[in-house]
Formats: structure tokens, C-alpha cells, sequence
């Protein structure tokens, strides 16, 4: 007779989840998931998003259990472990068939494929990306290595097909009661960020309803709020790119044939998240630190440990730049437009090796995933997968005129220069010097020196 588990992984949600709802409807009437502390520090993973994650399952404990369903929260410290403590949980236990949604990473494939030997069947789906990955190709049936003709090829598959919108997770089983373990335990980091799912549904309505239709025109300024804020939903899994799509088709019918309309820009921005995910599958060096693009194994990096704590510190001497820092460093989050900007600034105008950034992030973000992250980052540093070529580099001062003007963001985070005039912000020192009161940093680099040491470093 056969006994059907499910088990959670970053896709903490009750709705939209094709794999949870075929477990119930199957029988099962419990659930699992593995706690991995020792897995999360190697991965370099922030304290505040494994606060917010543990916040979430410890939500869910209690939602299953009033649909019936016994959530089992295991230690298992790491990958090495983990196998281990799923053969001995589901032969204790007696489950015979066990259903998942896939991780495309390669220790998660590598875990998978150990479970995978063991009695259960481990049944897996694809439920935390739009298609599956490997499916959208060239006409030589290769990976596309440059987004927009991605994107093209997903438009033309997709774009005339009407998402359906998931429906929360339905049992007939007697409830039962929900004791946190702890093991769960929250110190309170994540906090701001809510994990219940009647608040979730209700930013996700508000972005939706009042940001959406004008997101192209203020996603890139910091010192609003314009951007979703669901990334670090999205990356722990508690909402999922598919639902958010048909959310919008709801209002907007036809928007993925609408593509120079503000709504279409989020959806772009999607797209983005997709592509890097198919990369890191169909690329799996991408995980293991390797260049994209195998020509800039060559670039010589510099070993500045000065300049590259002062960049973590937000002591760089140039204001947005330490804004964006500071703001990661004090929550957890940086805007979007800021993260290229400090992602250019340590890899072309320090010339440091784009790793070392792509690590300080994830051991910051709440929002920390590793494609998207790694895509981010090498895209920064032109060694990504990307037709701009590498003498793309953000002068950070034109990005803070152009996206913080009045210095309004600035002001917010880098206080020592909260009195300075709106049309002096962006680069003080030469005013600062003029008035007597030098109180910030000086410029650890100026920038049409870095700008031309990056370009003869890239030429290589």
C-alpha cells in the first residue's frame, strides 16, 4: 500500500503549488522539511533570509495542520547528511512515494539524485519556473546565451496562452494541532517582512493595483518605493512567478503581446529571473564560480582588501554608492538600479573580481538567489552572458544625477551629508573643501582613471 509524503523546499506556499496539491490528492497527510544550517552557511546564505524562512515554515506549520497535514521539521546540517536522514525518515515512517519541486542548482541536483536511490519514489516537478528549463532553444536546439532573443523565443511560445491563476491548497483531512519546534526559533532580523498569507496576498494586490501600471516610470528610482517588493517572496518561494503573471493577466488580458507597455516591463523583469534559472541549469560551471564567457578568464584582478572593505562598508567616497551599500548592509535589501551601480563600481572602477561581490551579497540580501545573483553579477562585470561588451561601465555619478536628483536617498543613508546642497550631492568634496567642513570620505579611486584601467584590463 502506498504512503505519500511531500517535501518543502523553496517553495514555502499552499497556493500555486501543482506538487503539494498532486501529494494531497494522492493521500498524503504529511509533510517535510529539512533544516540545514551547516548547507546554508557554506552557501553563504544571510541570516536575516534564513530568519524570514524559518518565520515562514513556522506560519505553515500551523496552516497544514488546520488542513490536516503533520509538518515534520528535521535537522539535517548539509547535503552530506541529508540523504542520510531522508532514508532513515521515510523508512521509519513507511512512505513509499514522495513529491517535490525540482532545484536546478548542482548540490540540489547532486542531493536529489542520493534521495533518488533510495526506496521512495522521488517525484519532481517543475514549480518554481514558467517552463522548464532546457525547453527554450534555438533553432539548433542550443541555450540561448543572450536574453532578448530568449525572450522572443518565450513570447512566441507563450505569449498567447492564459496563465492559470492557482488555487490555495484543499484537503479533507481532520485538523490537527501545530507545535513550533525550536529548532525555528526567530531572532527577529526579517521581522518587516511578513510571512502570513492574507498580508502577502495584500502587497502583491497593491502592487499590482496601484505600482504596476506606472512601474516603468519609477522602478528606478531609490528613494521610492516602486519596485514590487516581492523578490524576497519569490526567492523563499512563498509566491511564484506563474501566479503573478496570471494576477496580471486578469487585469490586463493580452499584456504579454503588449511588450512597450509599463505592465510589460514587470513581466520583462520576470522573463530575467527565468532566463537566469535556465542558464544555471543547462550551464551547471555557473554554480562552481566559472566566467559565462570563458574569454575573460584572462582579466586580472586586483587583491585590494582596503578597497574592498571599504566598498562593503559604504566608504567609498562616491554617495550613492555608500547609499546602496549602507541600505544593504542596515536592511537586509538594496534597490535594484543600486545594486548594477555597486556591482560596476567594485568590478570595473576596483577592478576586484566580481566573486567576491556576488558572496557579500548573498550573505546580506533576504532576497539572496543564487541565478539570479550570479546573472546579476557577471552581467555587472561583462563576463556574463550578455551582448553589451565589456566598456560598459556606470559612471556613478551621471547614475546618481539621473536616478536620485535631489539627493533625497543619499540623505537617507550617508547622514554626513544631509546638509549638502541638492547640485553638489552627487560628488561633494570639492564644495565640502570650499566651505571648511570635510566630514566624508575622499574618493578611494577617481573615476576616469578606473574607467580607463578597467578598459585596459578587459582588453586582454
Amino acid at each position: 500500500m502506498s504512503k505519500v509524503l511531500f517535501w518543502f523546499r523553496r517553495d514555502l506556499r499552499l497556493a500555486s503549488n501543482q506538487a503539494l496539491q498532486d501529494a494531497v490528492n494522492n493521500g498524503a497527510s504529511e509533510a517535510l522539511f529539512f533544516v540545514c544550517e551547516k548547507q546554508w552557511q557554506i552557501h553563504k546564505t544571510s541570516e536575516i533570509q534564513i530568519d524570514l524562512l524559518k518565520r515562514r515554515i513556522d506560519y505553515l506549520g500551523g496552516k497544514l495542520a488546520e488542513l490536516g497535514i503533520k509538518l515534520h521539521v528535521v535537522d539535517a546540517v548539509d547535503f552530506k547528511q541529508l540523504p542520510l536522514k531522508f532514508n532513515e525518515f521515510i523508512t521509519l515512517h513507511g512512505f513509499t512515494h514522495v513529491y517535490a519541486n525540482r532545484e536546478y542548482e548542482v548540490n540540489e541536483l547532486n542531493r536529489d539524485a542520493q534521495c533518488s536511490e533510495f526506496d521512495a519514489e522521488l517525484r519532481l516537478y517543475d514549480g518554481d519556473v514558467l517552463c522548464q528549463p532546457g525547453s527554450v532553444v534555438t533553432k539548433s536546439g542550443e541555450m540561448f546565451k543572450v536574453f532578448t532573443p530568449f525572450k522572443k523565443a518565450w513570447l512566441s511560445e507563450f505569449s498567447q496562452r492564459t496563465f492559470p491563476l492557482g488555487k490555495y491548497l484543499h484537503t479533507s483531512f481532520t485538523p490537527t494541532k501545530w507545535q513550533s519546534p525550536d529548532i525555528l526559533k526567530s531572532d527577529g532580523q526579517s521581522e518587516k517582512w511578513p510571512v502570513d498569507d492574507n498580508t502577502l496576498s495584500q502587497v502583491v494586490e497593491l502592487f499590482l493595483e496601484s505600482k504596476l501600471n506606472d512601474y516603468s516610470e519609477y522602478r528606478d528610482i531609490p528613494s521610492i518605493k516602486g519596485t514590487s517588493g516581492l523578490s524576497p517572496y519569490l526567492a523563499l518561494g512563498f509566491i511564484c512567478a506563474t501566479d503573478l503573471i496570471a494576477r496580471i493577466q486578469q487585469r490586463i488580458p493580452d499584456i504579454l503581446l503588449r511588450t512597450k507597455t509599463s505592465a510589460f516591463v514587470y513581466i520583462n523583469e520576470l522573463l530575467w529571473r527565468e532566463f537566469y534559472r535556465h542558464l544555471m541549469y543547462v550551464f551547471p560551471k555557473l554554480c562552481k564560480g566559472k566566467n559565462f564567457n570563458e574569454k575573460y578568464d584572462a582579466v586580472i584582478w586586483l587583491d585590494d582588501e582596503t578597497a574592498f572593505t571599504a566598498w562593503c562598508e559604504g566608504n567609498t567616497g562616491y554617495p550613492i554608492v555608500d547609499a546602496a551599500m549602507r541600505q544593504l548592509n542596515q536592511t537586509g535589501w538594496m534597490h535594484n538600479r543600486l545594486r548594477m551601480i555597486v556591482a560596476s563600481f567594485l568590478t570595473k572602477h576596483l577592478l576586484i573580481d566580481w566573486r567576491k561581490g556576488e558572496a557579500y551579497f548573498m550573505n546580506k540580501l533576504i532576497d539572496g538567489d543564487l541565478a539570479a545573483n550570479n546573472g546579476g553579477w557577471q552581467w555587472a562585470a561583462s563576463t556574463g552572458c550578455d551582448a553589451q561588451p565589456y566598456f560598459r561601465i556606470f559612471n556613478p555619478i551621471t547614475q546618481s544625477e539621473k536616478f536620485d536628483p535631489d539627493g533625497t536617498f543619499i540623505r537617507k543613508y550617508v547622514h554626513e551629508l544631509e546638509w549638502v546642497p541638492a547640485k553638489y550631492i552627487h560628488f561633494p568634496h570639492d564644495y565640502i573643501r570650499a566651505v571648511g567642513k570635510q566630514c566624508y570620505i575622499l574618493p578611494i579611486v577617481e573615476h576616469k582613471e578606473a574607467r580607463a584601467r578597467a578598459l585596459d584590463a578587459f582588453k586582454v
